[in-house]
């Protein structure tokens, strides 16, 4: 009874929360802002200050409320019908579907799969029927015949053993089809043999799955905890080889190695034995193999390395290659997700399971909305085509055909659309009819058309079945209306009305920010090394003469051996002016310039009171306060003209 009293809480109270997002919190003349929108924006504004205090709740509020009178101002001087502002915002909206629709269905669910699969290896057999390169579809039907009639096969009870010797695949037949242990992701192209290896049941085997180099029914012999990477270094000793005449027999590597290995026991480090291995791509790199997990090299070299903890090195084993002590450097364990993501995410980009995986969400699609297509129309208009539709001259029917290709859900896709498609992609139709073979391409692009159809159709549903979607983009679509009509009723007035812009100045101008204070006006003196020897005389002159004196005493016959320049500063500006005494004539200490050793100094030319500045050396100032004025009187117009009505029983449910 207490269990079911429980879930009859826990059910109602989730009831409860899911209604709440749908409760109207307040309404601008009429229009509602519900309860999901305000918490969303709130918590995406505040981000970890989001804690639904009294105070911040209501702060934002009267923030949110004076947001959404603007954005009621703007759709009442029509400026979400503006034909740019409506473009904008249908690709924008096209972006974000995409990254819902893709990112969130196709990517994420990949990244989750290839993650949870990376936790374990598969011991895997097979039997592949192969396809060759150029496969044509006769090829293709011959191969699945024979893949199909294996599977028959072991359906009817006979022994996966007994059918591998028909597989194509003739390394692995000489191990009764064992691949050994696999681990995800596979190479690109072998997704399909991936998802068998690890959907199918240890002992079992799969139907028959496709992969680029032909069909398989692939066995389960065992799973385990996946092992992982490691970083491992070795020393080889090559197994004698009549190829390799610089190995000369006679030879023995396996005493060689024992030899080796004698001397790692006696105390000789690893790294000063590295020297001695045959191996010569690892040996500059004191034998490192780099990081490496399962399928690399040899199960027996790979056993070896993995049985071993890090820092320790191995007997010797020997392998395909020859004869090895490896050392372990280092394990590497499975990062958390999120970690991992980023790197899963650009291998998933880069491989053919992107497509397979998008393939499916579209039959999904299609499958939950009811497509059905009709076939007799699709072939009635595939049969008026002929050789002029693989060119540029083949044009869409100018009358309306309203036949019905395919439907989905209430939506029906008629012939015209179809065409108009076909004719904007002219030189899809011509570089895919090359071979001649209109039935082929119109096939391609129609099979194009309905998959972009079945991803539009769903698009539309993107508000309905995810809330952060329609959050989104009303965010979006209110902030650019938001922006237009600030531009139009601040920013555009308050830099264009010079009139209105004088007569608030007058009004400020006494503002603090509008005053200068005591402000010298100074000349920064550089004189050039050569010249260290009348530096006293040049100093001696600049603070008695004119600026122009000087230069013209000193730059003679264009050898200017001072340089200066002229800046005013207020008091606070400039630490050494500010160091200076403030009088005419008052000279800095000499700077040596480390870069090029010129003689660096500053004079005083004149000192200037404290004053009020005038409307054009305040103007940004002045404009951003106009602005300012502005906004704040068009809040209280807004306030007047339009009713806010708050729903205080709702908005008191927010505080915690």
């Amino acid at each position: 009874m207490k269990y079911i009293s429980c879930l009859v809480f826990v059910l109602s109270a989730s009831f409860m929360m899911a209604q709440a997002d749908d409760d109207v919190l307040f309404s601008v003349e009429g229009t509602p802002v519900y309860v999901g929108e305000f918490k969303y924006i709130y918590e995406k504004t505040n981000q970890g200050e989001a804690d639904y205090s009294q105070e911040s709740v209501e702060e934002y509020m009267d923030l949110y409320k004076k947001f959404k009178l603007k954005v009621q101002r703007a759709r009442d001087i029509k400026l979400d019908t503006i034909s740019g502002l409506k473009k904008e915002l249908a690709g924008y909206r096209k972006q974000l579907a995409n990254s819902y629709l893709i990112d969130k269905e196709v990517t994420e669910r990949l990244m989750q799969e290839a993650y949870a699969r990376k936790k374990l290896d598969v011991n895997i057999s097979h039997i592949m029927v192969q396809l060759p390169k150029d496969v044509t579809p006769q090829d293709t039907l011959v191969k699945f015949n024979k893949i199909m009639d294996i599977y028959k096969q072991l359906k009817g009870g006979k022994k996966f053993e007994e059918m591998v010797s028909q597989s194509e695949d003739k390394t692995s037949i000489k191990k009764r089809g064992n691949i050994g242990f696999v681990t995800a992701m596979l190479p690109d192209g072998f997704y399909n043999l991936e998802t068998a290896a690890y959907n199918t049941n240890v002992g079992g085997f799969s139907k028959p799955v496709r992969t680029r180099v032909g069909y398989h029914i692939v066995q389960v012999n065992g799973k385990r905890p996946a092992r992982g990477q490691v970083e491992a270094a070795h020393i080889l000793i090559r197994n004698n080889n009549a190829k390799m005449p610089e190995l000369k027999s006679p030879r023995k590597p396996e005493v060689i190695i024992q030899q080796i290995y004698d001397e790692l026991e006696g105390g000789a480090t690893f790294e000063s034995l590295v020297v001695k291995s045959e191996d010569k791509s690892s040996v500059s790199n004191g034998g490192s193999l780099g990081k490496f997990g399962i399928g690399r090299f040899d199960p027996k070299f790979e056993n070896a390395v993995f049985d071993l903890k890090d820092g320790e090195y191995s007997k010797p084993i020997q392998s395909a290659a020859g004869w090895h002590i490896v050392k372990k450097i280092k394990s590497y364990e499975q990062l958390p997700f999120d970690e991992e993501r980023g790197r899963l995410q650009n291998m998933i980009k880069k491989d053919s399971r992107y497509e397979i995986a998008k393939e499916s969400m579209i039959g999904r699609i299609q499958k939950e909305n009811n497509f059905k297509q009709y076939d007799k129309v699709v072939s009635q208009f595939r049969n008026t085509l002929n050789d002029e539709f693989t060119t540029y001259k083949w044009k869409a029917n100018p009358k309306p055909v309203n036949k019905v290709l395919f439907t989905l859900g209430k939506e029906s896709y008629i012939q015209s659309e179809l065409e108009t498609y076909l004719e904007q992609a002219s030189r899809k139709r011509q570089r895919m009819g090359r071979n001649g073979e209109v039935a082929a391409t119109f096939d391609q692009l129609y099979q194009e058309f309905v998959k972009m159809k079945t991803l539009e159709f769903e698009e539309k549903q993107l508000e309905k079945k995810f809330p952060e979607f329609k959050y989104l983009m009303k965010e979006y679509e209110e902030g650019i209306l938001l922006f237009e009509a600030t531009k139009t009723e601040i920013w555009d007035r308050a830099s264009q009305d010079s009139v209105g812009l004088a007569q608030h100045f007058e009004l400020i101008k006494k503002s603090p920010k509008f005053q200068w204070k005591q402000r010298a006006e100074v000349t920064f003196y550089n004189v050039k090394p050569e010249a260290k020897e009348m530096l006293k005389t040049i100093r001696k002159m600049a603070a008695k003469k004119d600026t122009k004196v000087v230069t013209d005493k000193f730059n003679k016959d264009k050898n200017s051996i001072v340089k200066v320049r002229r800046e005013t500063f207020e008091a606070g500006k400039n630490k050494i002016v500010d160091g200076m005494k403030w009088k005419p004539g008052a000279l800095s200490e000499v700077e040596i310039n480390e870069q090029d050793g010129s003689f660096n100094f500053i004079k005083i030319e004149k000192i200037i009171p404290a004053t009020g500045k005038s409307l054009s050396e305040a103007r940004g100032y002045a404009v951003a306060d106009y602005q300012d004025h502005l906004e704040a009187k068009w809040i209280k117009d807004l306030e007047l003209s339009y009713k806010i009505d708050v729903n205080q029983k709702v908005l008191d449910q927010l505080i915690k």
